[in-house]
């Protein structure tokens, strides 16, 4: 087919063109058509469908680290209950606040028979600590290493947790024998009730409060 022919086809008459030229117009069309729907709708189902498969990969991997916590939940339940009996036992050991005078008599007699002479015995003020307060006692005995190890000994083995610090030895000034003196601070450690430690929140936080108080007055002034 030449080119004249094509130029002579009249546009009103499409049916009466030849077969290949309406083949090749179909054809074209039909490409025309592909390359609109691809860029019109295909692309974006594309751009759809990789958002949805990063999406399923992220849902997945969040799945899975699921999945784990709840394979170990059972564990770590019981994990929880062994620390928990295991704290409520330690907490057994720390004696409340009617107990205390009792485990001040224990230690006293305790450096009495080992021998002890008690020059101090001194409980000090309580320094409160997170759920639990620490009771201080200054102690100043007199006597030989053998009392003295048998002393520290029966503090240790005591029901209740005793600490022993700032533990120091030395010779009895102005005796000629070989008397020893031992100078000791031990700690044991009350616990705290819930209306104890509600009560020391609240004194924090009123002394937090005047502190803050004091800090905009000052700037005011400034």
């Amino acid at each position: 087919m030449k080119m004249s022919d094509l130029e002579s086809l009249d546009p009103a008459k499409i049916g009466s063109w030849p077969l290949p030229v309406r083949a090749l117009i179909v054809l074209g069309l039909c490409i025309i058509l592909l390359v609109a729907g691809f860029y019109l709708d295909t692309q974006n189902q594309i751009a759809s469908l990789e958002k949805t498969q990063k999406t399923e990969s992220t849902l997945w991997d969040d799945f899975v680290v699921k999945q784990s916590r709840a394979a170990n939940l059972e564990p770590l339940k019981a994990l929880l209950a062994e620390m928990k009996q295991s704290l409520g036992e330690q907490l057994r050991l720390l004696p409340n606040r009617t107990e205390i005078d009792g485990l001040l008599v224990d230690i006293s007699q305790s450096g009495l028979a080992s021998g002890l002479e008690f020059e101090l015995f001194k409980p000090e003020s309580e320094q409160p600590a997170e759920f639990y307060a620490i009771q201080p006692i200054r102690i100043t005995v007199t006597g030989d290493y053998h009392e003295f190890g048998n002393f520290i000994s029966a503090v240790a083995a005591l029901p209740r947790i005793v600490t022993q610090h700032e533990v120091a030895i030395a010779p009895r000034k102005g005796q000629g024998d070989e008397t020893l003196v031992m100078s000791m601070v031990a700690k044991t450690y009350r616990y705290m009730d819930e209306q104890e430690l509600a009560a020391r929140a609240e004194a924090e936080n009123a002394k937090s409060k005047k502190g803050r108080k004091k800090k905009k007055k000052k700037k005011k002034k400034k």
